[in-house]
């Protein structure tokens, strides 16, 4: 992986292919380097202890111990990092020369970018294993959905007799509640969805020191979470997701516009999540630093479809089931729902993504009293 002849040759892969030539998570992570050595970035790998051929691997670039940093991550939920890594990658040029600190983190997540899953090795969604650990909240709402979204089988009467209990669920309760006790997250079900976990990760501790080694000097911080598979279409949600000063959210819909959603609120695709990652950020800086934090979502396919497909997952990757004939199709339909082939979907991926890195990069500097804008494009 990352040999000097594959390095070559990903470098002449332009801005207008990089998305339809991502490929892999070894091809991203070559072409991310290489784009970075290009500009003279300060790269850094962190290799992940029990697969040494993985790595989450950073970008810094800009002027060192400056007051306000672009913080932007990639591969949170791993199979996502498709596209996040393509925006990292098409617009990493426009950062060389800013005049702000611009802080690349590349496949936060990468067993699952590796491996096509949205989770970890140990079936640990990262976005939702940022707690203190010492107190886990319990979900009572997704003990009533556990066995039926890791049904006995994947076909014949038990898996229809689960899917008929999740309509039936669903009658009763309603999409907000569903939505909520199924995505929030849980700490109980080691084989469930949306499983925190029970001690933090290596994702989430790299995070963490990641924040403190190339962030923590900062005055101003505006942070990036890219995501996939909620929301419209290719519609790049900017989700708020902090600080906790008090303007913290007038100042995002200040950077991003009035369609800045909140969980909180009920205006997001999103319901309230727990043990995201923006929390960890925040948590590692200290009080005085204004931070500004979204998640950046682009939508894929309806809820129910995403949902199946996470399903089918987890259940195939469950004692080994990977090797059954069915998973292909299972497979194909995870990058439906969280990786999508089409042109158009990428194309606006691409677009929004720049759009975005744009206006933070403008609210950045304006928060920071920073002049000469540097524009992603």
């Amino acid at each position: 992986m990352g040999s000097s002849a594959e390095l070559a040759a990903l470098s002449e892969v332009t801005d207008d292919d990089v998305f339809r030539a991502f490929g892999s998570y070894g091809e991203a992570r070559a072409d991310f380097k290489v784009r970075a050595s290009d500009l003279g970035a300060r790269l850094h790998s962190y290799h992940h202890p029990e697969f040494p051929d993985l790595s989450t691997d950073i970008a810094v670039l800009g002027p060192e111990n400056t007051s306000a940093v672009l913080f932007v991550v990639s591969g949170t939920h791993g199979i996502e990092g498709h596209a996040g890594s393509a925006i990292q990658r098409k617009y990493m040029h426009q950062f060389a020369d800013a005049n702000i600190g611009v802080v690349l983190v590349h496949a936060l997540n990468p067993y699952g970018f590796e491996y096509d899953r949205r989770v970890n090795e140990d079936n640990v969604d990262i976005n939702r294993n940022f707690q203190t650990f010492t107190d886990l909240p319990a979900n009572v709402e997704y003990r009533e959905l556990h066995d039926l979204l890791v049904p006995l089988d994947w076909s014949g009467p038990e898996h229809e007799r689960a899917q008929q209990k999740l309509i039936t669920a669903l009658s009763e309760h309603g999409l907000e509640w569903i939505q909520t006790a199924i995505t929030r997250g849980q700490h109980e079900y080691t084989d469930g969805l949306f499983f925190g976990g029970m001690t933090p990760t290596w994702s989430n501790e790299t995070l963490r020191q990641i924040v403190r080694e190339h962030v923590a000097g900062a005055r101003h911080v505006g942070y990036i979470d890219l995501h996939t598979g909620l929301g419209d279409r290719a519609a790049g949600e900017t989700i708020f997701r902090g600080g906790d000063d008090s303007d913290a959210f007038a100042r995002a819909v200040t950077w991003y516009g009035s369609e800045v959603t909140s969980s909180d609120d009920k205006t997001s695709s999103s319901t309230p999540i727990e043990g995201n990652s923006a929390r960890a950020v925040i948590g590692e800086l200290s009080d005085d630093v204004l931070i500004t934090a979204i998640t950046l979502e682009f939508g894929t396919q309806d809820g129910a479809t995403v949902l199946a497909a996470l399903q089918g997952d987890n259940w195939f990757a469950l004692e080994g089931r990977r090797g059954d004939a069915r998973y292909e199709e299972v497979r194909g339909k995870m990058f439906d729902a969280f990786a999508p082939s089409d042109v158009e979907w990428r194309e606006k991926v691409l677009q929004r993504g720049g759009q975005v890195l744009e206006q933070a990069c403008a609210g950045l500097r304006m928060a920071a009293g920073i002049d000469s804008a540097v524009r992603a494009g």
